[in-house]
Protein backbone atom coordinates (compact mmCIF):
# COMPACT_ATOMS: atom_id res chain seq x y z
CA UNK A 1 0.00 0.00 0.00
CA UNK A 2 1.34 3.48 -0.88
CA UNK A 3 0.67 4.89 2.62
CA UNK A 4 2.47 2.02 4.30
CA UNK A 5 5.41 2.26 1.91
CA UNK A 6 5.65 5.98 2.63
CA UNK A 7 5.64 5.41 6.40
CA UNK A 8 8.32 2.70 6.18
CA UNK A 9 10.44 4.94 3.97
CA UNK A 10 10.02 7.89 6.36
CA UNK A 11 11.06 5.70 9.31
CA UNK A 12 14.24 4.68 7.46
CA UNK A 13 15.01 8.31 6.62
CA UNK A 14 14.57 9.38 10.26
CA UNK A 15 16.85 6.55 11.42
CA UNK A 16 19.48 7.47 8.85
CA UNK A 17 19.41 11.11 9.92
CA UNK A 18 19.75 10.06 13.56
CA UNK A 19 22.94 8.22 12.63
CA UNK A 20 24.49 10.70 10.19
CA UNK A 21 22.85 14.07 10.87
CA UNK A 22 20.97 16.38 8.56
CA UNK A 23 23.63 18.82 7.38
CA UNK A 24 24.38 19.09 3.67
CA UNK A 25 21.60 16.63 2.91
CA UNK A 26 21.51 15.35 -0.66
CA UNK A 27 18.34 13.53 -1.72
CA UNK A 28 20.32 11.25 -4.02
CA UNK A 29 22.74 10.25 -1.27
CA UNK A 30 19.91 9.86 1.22
CA UNK A 31 17.97 7.69 -1.23
CA UNK A 32 20.97 5.42 -1.69
CA UNK A 33 21.51 5.22 2.08
CA UNK A 34 17.93 4.06 2.74
CA UNK A 35 17.74 1.68 -0.21
CA UNK A 36 15.47 3.61 -2.55
CA UNK A 37 15.74 6.06 -5.42
CA UNK A 38 15.70 9.84 -5.67
CA UNK A 39 12.57 9.47 -7.81
CA UNK A 40 10.73 7.56 -5.07
CA UNK A 41 11.55 10.18 -2.45
CA UNK A 42 10.14 12.87 -4.73
CA UNK A 43 7.09 10.69 -5.46
CA UNK A 44 6.29 10.23 -1.76
CA UNK A 45 7.32 13.63 -0.37
CA UNK A 46 7.22 16.06 -3.30
CA UNK A 47 10.53 17.80 -2.66
CA UNK A 48 13.52 17.91 -0.33
CA UNK A 49 11.66 20.47 1.77
CA UNK A 50 8.59 18.26 1.88
CA UNK A 51 10.68 15.34 3.11
CA UNK A 52 12.35 17.47 5.80
CA UNK A 53 8.96 18.71 6.99
CA UNK A 54 7.78 15.11 7.37
CA UNK A 55 10.95 14.20 9.27
CA UNK A 56 10.32 17.06 11.71
CA UNK A 57 6.66 16.09 12.08
CA UNK A 58 7.65 12.49 12.81
CA UNK A 59 10.15 13.55 15.48
CA UNK A 60 7.53 15.85 17.04
CA UNK A 61 5.07 12.96 17.05
CA UNK A 62 7.58 10.79 18.90
CA UNK A 63 8.10 13.51 21.51
CA UNK A 64 4.34 13.83 22.04
CA UNK A 65 4.15 10.06 22.55
CA UNK A 66 6.91 10.29 25.14
CA UNK A 67 5.08 13.07 26.99
CA UNK A 68 1.87 11.08 26.90
CA UNK A 69 3.63 8.07 28.42
CA UNK A 70 5.06 10.18 31.25
CA UNK A 71 1.75 11.87 31.99
CA UNK A 72 -0.26 8.63 31.99
CA UNK A 73 1.73 7.43 35.01
CA UNK A 74 -0.28 8.73 38.00
CA UNK A 75 2.91 8.94 40.06
CA UNK A 76 4.29 11.59 37.69
CA UNK A 77 3.20 15.09 38.70
CA UNK A 78 2.82 17.79 36.00
CA UNK A 79 5.98 19.60 37.10
CA UNK A 80 7.96 16.36 36.91
CA UNK A 81 6.56 15.71 33.44
CA UNK A 82 7.79 19.17 32.42
CA UNK A 83 11.25 18.38 33.82
CA UNK A 84 11.31 14.97 32.16
CA UNK A 85 10.27 16.38 28.80
CA UNK A 86 12.94 19.08 29.03
CA UNK A 87 15.65 16.52 29.81
CA UNK A 88 14.54 14.53 26.79
CA UNK A 89 14.40 17.52 24.42
CA UNK A 90 17.63 19.10 25.68
CA UNK A 91 19.57 15.93 24.84
CA UNK A 92 22.31 16.88 22.35
CA UNK A 93 21.35 13.84 20.26
CA UNK A 94 18.16 15.72 19.29
CA UNK A 95 19.83 19.03 18.50
CA UNK A 96 20.21 18.41 14.75
CA UNK A 97 16.46 17.75 14.49
CA UNK A 98 15.66 20.77 16.63
CA UNK A 99 17.86 23.03 14.50
CA UNK A 100 16.03 21.65 11.47
CA UNK A 101 12.68 22.32 13.19
CA UNK A 102 13.48 25.98 13.86
CA UNK A 103 14.92 26.46 10.36
CA UNK A 104 11.83 25.00 8.69
CA UNK A 105 9.47 26.75 11.12
CA UNK A 106 10.95 30.10 10.12
CA UNK A 107 10.68 29.23 6.43
CA UNK A 108 7.09 28.05 6.86
CA UNK A 109 6.07 31.28 8.61
CA UNK A 110 7.58 33.14 5.63
CA UNK A 111 5.58 30.96 3.22
CA UNK A 112 8.65 29.26 1.71
CA UNK A 113 7.49 26.70 -0.89
CA UNK A 114 7.35 23.12 0.37
CA UNK A 115 7.54 24.03 4.06
CA UNK A 116 4.11 25.45 4.94
CA UNK A 117 2.68 22.01 5.76
CA UNK A 118 4.75 22.18 8.94
CA UNK A 119 2.37 24.82 10.29
CA UNK A 120 -0.54 22.36 10.26
CA UNK A 121 -0.83 21.30 13.88
CA UNK A 122 2.60 22.65 14.90
CA UNK A 123 0.95 24.24 17.93
CA UNK A 124 -2.51 22.67 18.09
CA UNK A 125 -1.28 19.07 18.20
CA UNK A 126 0.64 19.83 21.40
CA UNK A 127 -2.25 21.80 22.90
CA UNK A 128 -4.76 19.05 22.14
CA UNK A 129 -2.55 16.42 23.79
CA UNK A 130 -2.02 18.51 26.90
CA UNK A 131 -5.72 19.33 27.23
CA UNK A 132 -6.49 15.62 27.02
CA UNK A 133 -3.87 14.75 29.63
CA UNK A 134 -4.93 17.59 31.93
CA UNK A 135 -8.56 16.48 31.76
CA UNK A 136 -7.51 13.21 33.42
CA UNK A 137 -6.34 15.31 36.36
CA UNK A 138 -9.55 17.31 36.51
CA UNK A 139 -8.23 20.52 34.92
CA UNK A 140 -10.90 22.36 32.89
CA UNK A 141 -10.17 22.39 29.15
CA UNK A 142 -10.00 26.20 28.80
CA UNK A 143 -7.51 26.44 31.68
CA UNK A 144 -5.45 23.52 30.39
CA UNK A 145 -5.26 25.00 26.88
CA UNK A 146 -3.87 28.30 28.13
CA UNK A 147 -1.30 26.54 30.32
CA UNK A 148 -0.36 24.18 27.49
CA UNK A 149 0.31 27.10 25.15
CA UNK A 150 2.46 28.77 27.80
CA UNK A 151 4.40 25.56 28.47
CA UNK A 152 4.97 24.96 24.76
CA UNK A 153 6.21 28.53 24.28
CA UNK A 154 8.56 28.25 27.28
CA UNK A 155 10.07 24.95 26.19
CA UNK A 156 10.46 25.96 22.54
CA UNK A 157 11.93 29.30 23.59
CA UNK A 158 14.42 27.64 25.92
CA UNK A 159 15.36 25.13 23.23
CA UNK A 160 16.08 27.96 20.80
CA UNK A 161 18.12 29.67 23.54
CA UNK A 162 20.05 26.44 24.19
CA UNK A 163 20.79 25.88 20.50
CA UNK A 164 21.91 29.50 20.06
CA UNK A 165 24.01 29.87 23.23
CA UNK A 166 24.89 26.35 24.37
CA UNK A 167 24.09 27.52 27.91
CA UNK A 168 22.73 24.30 29.37
CA UNK A 169 23.06 25.47 32.99
CA UNK A 170 21.17 28.68 32.29
CA UNK A 171 18.37 27.04 30.33
CA UNK A 172 18.08 24.24 32.90
CA UNK A 173 17.72 26.85 35.65
CA UNK A 174 15.04 28.74 33.71
CA UNK A 175 13.11 25.53 33.06
CA UNK A 176 13.35 24.60 36.74
CA UNK A 177 11.93 28.00 37.72
CA UNK A 178 9.01 27.41 35.36
CA UNK A 179 8.38 23.85 36.62
CA UNK A 180 8.68 24.99 40.23
CA UNK A 181 5.87 27.45 39.58
CA UNK A 182 3.55 24.52 39.02
CA UNK A 183 4.73 22.83 42.19
CA UNK A 184 4.37 25.99 44.26
CA UNK A 185 0.98 26.82 42.79
CA UNK A 186 1.64 30.20 41.18
CA UNK A 187 -1.53 32.24 40.59
CA UNK A 188 -3.43 30.81 37.65
CA UNK A 189 -1.34 27.66 37.42
CA UNK A 190 -2.58 24.22 38.52
CA UNK A 191 -0.59 23.28 41.60
CA UNK A 192 -0.97 21.87 45.07
CA UNK A 193 -1.81 25.25 46.58
CA UNK A 194 -4.37 26.41 44.01
CA UNK A 195 -5.78 23.09 42.84
CA UNK A 196 -6.99 22.28 39.35
CA UNK A 197 -9.91 24.72 39.39
CA UNK A 198 -7.97 27.85 40.33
Amino acid sequence: MPGEAREHLLARVVDRMAEQGVSALSLRRLAADVGTSHRMLIYHFGSKEGLLVEVVREIESRQRSALSTMEIDPAVQPADAIRGMWRRLADPALWPYERLFFELYGQAVQGYPGTTALLEGVVESWLDLNVELAARRGVPAEVARTHARLGLAVIRGLLLDLLATGDRAGTDAALEAFAAGYEAGLPGLPGPRNGADS
